[in-house]
């Protein structure tokens, strides 16, 4: 692709590298590639640290896409650790509650995931990125300070449950924009009358686009690097 027009690859994000990480290699690496020094890039929705798979990142004219992708719906698999809880709602932060799992059955678990699906009310967790009056919501936490999260509306599609081995449970969900997969797992755990965290997630579909199209880092490193897959018109002359 050329430089300036630019287009956006598939991305297999790593296991702990934040979004902007993965901006930051591929900048570096196209640097080195074609010499340029200024141009646009960016990615197309956040993962967490923690999870890991389908991240688009866009390069020159495509940046203008970006809010084009982050609207497209999403799909993940994963696992929810039942029987306790962390603030965080992942495991970011430590356990800091325990519940009783004794009564949850396979048959309870299943009529619960249904009751999620359709048109419906979350509340995004503290810990995240979301902007309240220009700042991160997780920056108030971290400096002490108390923040109130807006709710937003979402839908839930699919929500499978792909395997049961008490306390974790394997999960596959499709859902809109702007969901959070930690949230679930709060709201999951609430709705069993116990607790629950996330303690997996892999995004494996955005829109069209799936997890198998995707390039990993060291992949797509040498791609740029060695077969010149993004160019400069003056090189192509």
């Amino acid at each position: 692709m050329d430089l300036k027009e630019g287009g956006y690859f598939l991305i297999d994000k790593p296991y702990t590298w934040t979004s902007f990480q993965v901006v930051n290699k591929l900048k570096s690496c196209i640097r080195r590639a074609t010499g340029e020094k200024k141009f646009k890039i960016g990615h197309a929705g956040t993962l967490d640290p923690l999870a890991t798979g389908l991240l688009i990142v866009c390069l020159g004219k495509y940046t203008k896409k970006i809010d084009e992708f982050q609207g497209k719906d999403k799909e993940y698999t994963g696992t929810f650790h039942l029987g306790a809880t962390t603030k965080s709602f992942d495991m970011e932060h430590p356990e800091d509650a325990q519940f009783s799992i004794e009564h949850i059955t396979e048959k309870l678990l299943k009529d619960t995931a249904n009751s999620f699906l359709g048109e419906q009310e979350q509340v995004p967790p503290v810990y995240s990125a979301v902007k309240i009056g220009g700042r991160r919501a997780y920056h108030y936490v971290k400096a002490g300070e108390e923040v109130e999260m807006k709710k937003r509306n979402i839908t839930i599609s699919d929500f499978e449950l792909t395997n049961i081995a008490l306390p974790d449970v394997d999960f596959r969900i499709a859902c809109t924009k702007g969901t959070y997969i930690r949230s679930i797992a709060r709201d999951f755990g609430l709705a069993l009358d116990s607790g629950a965290y996330l303690s997996a997630l892999r995004r494996i579909k955005i829109g069209e686009y799936t997890i198998e199209q995707a390039y990993t880092l060291s992949e797509l490193e040498k791609e740029i690097l060695e077969n010149n897959l993004v160019t400069t018109q003056q090189e192509k002359q």
